[in-house]
């Protein structure tokens, strides 16, 4: 039987800068090996107990990968919608499709535009601090549906 798990966690940088946390928020819940977390951080908490914490250190490849070259191209302004409004940081999806990357706009010239496809965390190593606040088995419509519904396993 698979394992519902919920957890706090703050997510830091190398810097120790604080990235992300869900202080203040409902704890973050997965579905044991759904692919729901980054699989270097769940391998380190999947056997934690309630109350447990730790410390974490994910390296890139295991959090979000390595920085990909093949994924930072640069296109001729034109191929962009004629009169956008195009700044660096500024994000889109070339199609639809649910997994397709999401690129960031990493440079403007007059005649190209610079984008990155890699996940803005990608070539990072992550460092979480995290509790545990709920370990459970999953229930048969969270296994059917693939993912973790949370408290009162609701989604």
């Amino acid at each position: 039987m698979k394992k519902v798990i919920g957890f706090h966690y703050t997510l830091k940088d190398q810097e120790g800068t604080v990235v992300d946390s869900s202080e203040g928020r409902d704890p973050l819940y997965f579905l044991e090996s759904a692919g729901q977390i980054i699989p270097g951080l769940e391998k380190e908490i999947i056997d934690l107990k309630i109350g447990d914490k730790k410390n974490v250190e994910v390296k890139a490849a295991e959090a979000y990968g390595e920085v990909n070259p093949d994924m930072v191209l640069k296109v001729k302004r034109s191929q962009f919608p004629e009169g956008a409004d195009l700044k660096v940081g500024d994000q889109f999806q070339v199609n639809n499709e649910p997994h397709s990357p999401v690129f960031t706009v990493i440079e403007l010239t007059d005649e190209e535009v610079a984008i990155d496809g890699n996940h803005p965390m990608a070539g990072k190593d992550l460092f979480f601090d995290v509790e545990i606040t709920e370990t459970r088995n999953a229930t048969d419509e969270e296994m059917a549906h693939g993912h973790a519904h949370g408290p009162g396993s609701h989604h």
